[in-house]
Formats: C-alpha cells, structure tokens, sequence
C-alpha cells in the first residue's frame, strides 16, 4: 500500500446497526432476521471470507438478490473493505464479460435458497494489485469499492466505479423508519440505496420474490408496509390491474418514484385512489447516487434536486450536477465530466423558479426530419386514452425522414379489435399532438412493459420501415 491517508472510517454504519438489536430486519418469504442476528450472520461471512483470503482491495464478484444471504455478503465486504461487484443473474451483461473487465479474483454465490459458495479467481494472481487505474486507486485508499453497470439502453453497459465510503456518507444520520418494501434490484444502486437507508434507520424490510402487482400488494398488506419504492410504470400496472383494490394498502404512508419520467396521467390517478398518501419524486443517477428531492406538492412533476453535497445547474436545457459521491469514474469508457467537476447527466429538463421538470434523457429523443419528439410527451397522451393501458414510444429508423415514432402498447381490453384500437389511438393522439409525434407504427403487447423493457424498447433499433 503507498496512500493510506484517503481511508476512511464505516464502523459508524454497523455500530448504528447494533443499536436495534431484537427489532426486525429483513423479512424474506417466511424467514426473518432480527438485527442482532444479521449483524451475528455477517460477521460470520465476515470470518470464513478472510481466512480463505478475501482482503483489502479485493474485487468481488457477489452474484445473487435481495435475500438474507446476500445482504450478509455484501455487509461483510464492505467490512473487509473489498472491491464488490453485485449482480443478479438475469443481468445484461454476461459474468465472463464482468470478471475479465473488473479483474474479479473473488466470487460469492449467495443464492436464496442454497449456501453461500466462495470461490478463487485468477489462480496464483491473489498477490498481485489491480491493473486499472480505478482499482488501483481504490486498493491504495484501502476503502471498500462498488461497482455498478449502467443498463446499456444506448450503448454497452459502463462500468460504474464508486468509493463505496462516500455513497455511505448520506446515511451518517439516520432518517425516520418506515416499514419498507425493496422494489428495485440488487444490482442497481437505487435498490441498494433503499436497503442501507432502512437498516441504519431500524426500518423493517422486506424483499419480495416477484415484482407483479398482485404480489407486491400481498406483501403491503401481510407486512403492513409503510413506504412503497417504485417505478412509474410498475404504479400504471397496479392501477390498470386493479391489484390495489384487492389488498388492503391502508398502512402505507408514502409512495416514492423514479428511473424514468411519471406520466401525468399516471400520477394524477394515484393522487385520485390514494388521496392519504404522500407521493413523491425521486432522482438518482447510478454515477452519483441518489439526490434530496422535494416535489412541489404530491401532484406535480415539479422537483427541488439538490441537499448537502450536491451542487445542480442546467445548461443549454440540460441538467448538470457536482457530487461529492459521484463516481471514479468508468472502468470501459471515458467520464462525461465539465472541467469544473458537472456530471453531463443526459437529463432534458424545464425550469420553473427553483424546480426543474424532468423531461428524459437527451438519448431517447426523436428526431422526425429534424423535428424533435420526447418519448415521454407521446406516452403521456397515449396513456390519457381509455382504452389504453400502458404504453411505451420509441424511434426506428426511416430511410426519408431519418425515424419515425413508434408505440408498442398494452390495450386495457385484450379482446379489443386492433384494427379499430389503431384508428381510435391515432385519431385521438392527432387531436393532441403535432402530426409529426402521432406514432406510425403501432404495435400490441399481451403483457407488461416493464421500466427496464422501455428503457431498451426507446433505443434506437435500427430497423427501416
């Protein structure tokens, strides 16, 4: 080691932990865990990981989900002040792919259902540091490291290096505990975010198996959950399901949303069927962790960005932001920073005094003959449609007017007729929207258009129509 003067402490994290001691947890299918017994299972993983060898520095590939095994890995290597990896095995991106580009020389299997498996990578290599820059300068501060994977909708996944130590400092004081569900995934630092803010807030929470709406309303009701993390399009899917109406969501208190713009339609529904819960935006960024928000009221897309350590500002429309937690950088691709230290977020946004609208990122832009198209602004008039249930718009390419748009939807009557579903979507999205947004090509789903699927669906496929 050459520089150990970046180091930094997280004792502060597991001695706040400690505090709760017999309150619960984690609660996974029937299983639960007090914090007393998470902190006793951690330190075992903790135990059996350093006398096979896993050090400081070390990159780690912890290859599982939201359950109790996996939390306790991931606890333990922040502990051993490991490079962690995490990934879920549906992952985009291949786990060759990501031992070879992170010089993983570690990988913990921590299944639901089985025991957790450590093996040895790069054989006879254990001895050696990081190649990479990044990691090298992780493996000299002696912090733990994160490293997260963009979700490639416009391009191959990056790979997102973080000083897991700053990510952490947000958490130093404890917010108020609410009964909480972790809707996004392991892999992702939203889902990330919301487990580690609910353990060093006592919080109890619980990790589902599933992500439908049936499911997900089960699990408010049987654990009476007080705050429910999600996206946009998973909330239209409990709306169009009728999910909510099947399960009793008396207990929760707050709705929070993100990853991608609401539909005004879509929020002003969920202000009509849960007038007694708090409804409020979100804003993180995978390279800079997740911002303080303040929605101008729970029925407006309006947002406040910023809180202690964040610095915001819009340039030619587009959002930038300083962090203290920002990232490294990317281990596979240049970093998009100004000179003055703004992360170039990709984000489109208005400005209304001191809030910001956020319109979508600048890569899923439409571009008709030179005419501008926001997937959101069509998706929002698709959405206000009766008979439509869920939509999600995206460009193809067209050899005369450079794409066209298009709309992959979901009809709120599958047994609708689509010839007659296409004349009424395109007469009643022509009464709205300039001719050059009315989708040309419509197409039907039977099933869900997750957040992830329209995050591929909005990038550019390369067709010719």
């Amino acid at each position: 080691m050459t520089d150990k003067s970046s180091r930094i402490d997280i004792s502060w994290y597991f001695s706040q932990l400690s505090e709760y001691g017999d309150s619960i947890s984690i609660v996974f299918d029937e299983e639960s865990l007090t914090y007393r017994q998470l902190i006793s299972q951690s330190n075992e993983v903790f135990k059996e990981a350093s006398e096979l060898g896993i050090s400081v520095g070390d990159r780690v590939l912890l290859v599982g989900d939201f359950n109790p095994r996996a939390v306790c890995c991931l606890l333990a290597l922040m502990q051993l002040r490991a490079i962690i990896i995490p990934i879920v095995e549906s992952s985009a991106i291949r786990q060759e792919e990501i031992e070879t580009l992170c010089e993983v020389n570690w990988v913990i299997g921590a299944r639901s259902d089985e025991d957790i498996e450590i093996e040895r990578r790069r054989p006879g290599l254990e001895d050696l540091p990081p190649l990479h820059s990044l990691l090298q300068e992780l493996y000299q501060r002696e912090n733990p490291g994160l490293i997260l994977f963009t979700s490639g909708s416009t391009g191959k996944p990056k790979a997102v290096v973080h000083d897991f130590t700053q990510l952490l400092q947000k958490f130093r004081t404890p917010a108020r505990a609410f009964r909480t569900l972790t809707f996004l995934l392991f892999d992702h630092w939203g889902g990330l975010n919301t487990l580690l803010h609910s353990l060093v807030s006592g919080s109890l929470v619980v990790f589902p198996r599933e992500r439908s709406a049936d499911y997900i309303c089960r699990l408010i009701a049987k654990n009476q959950l007080e705050l429910l993390p999600a996206s946009p399009s998973f909330l239209n899917m409990v709306l169009v399901s009728g999910a909510f109406r099947r399960h009793d969501l008396s207990s929760l208190k707050m709705i929070t949303y993100g990853a991608e713009p609401m539909p005004p339609s879509t929020l002003r529904r969920l202000r009509s069927e849960f007038p007694n819960i708090q409804l409020k935006q979100t804003y993180g960024l995978i390279e800079l962790g997740v911002m303080q928000t303040q929605s101008k009221s729970s029925d407006s897309l309006l947002v406040k960005l910023g809180g202690s350590g964040y610095e915001t500002r819009v340039v030619d429309g587009m959002l930038e932001i300083k962090a203290n937690s920002s990232m490294l950088g990317y281990l596979n691709a240049p970093a998009p920073f100004t000179e003055d230290g703004f992360f170039r977020t990709g984000d489109q946004v208005e400005q209304e005094g001191e809030y910001l609208r956020i319109l979508g990122r600048v890569s899923e832009v439409i571009n008709v003959g030179g005419e501008k198209v926001h997937p959101a602004e069509v998706e929002n008039a698709l959405l206000g449609i009766d008979i439509v249930a869920d939509a999600v718009v995206y460009g193809s390419k067209h050899p005369i007017s450079g794409q066209i748009v298009c709309a992959d939807i979901v009809l709120v009557d599958l047994s609708y007729d689509q010839t007659s579903a296409r004349t009424v979507i395109r007469r009643e999205c022509g009464s709205q929207l300039e001719k050059f947004k009315v989708p040309v090509r419509i197409r039907f789903s039977h099933g869900t258009l997750s957040s992830d699927r329209q995050k591929r669906m909005r990038k550019d496929r390369g067709e010719v129509i």
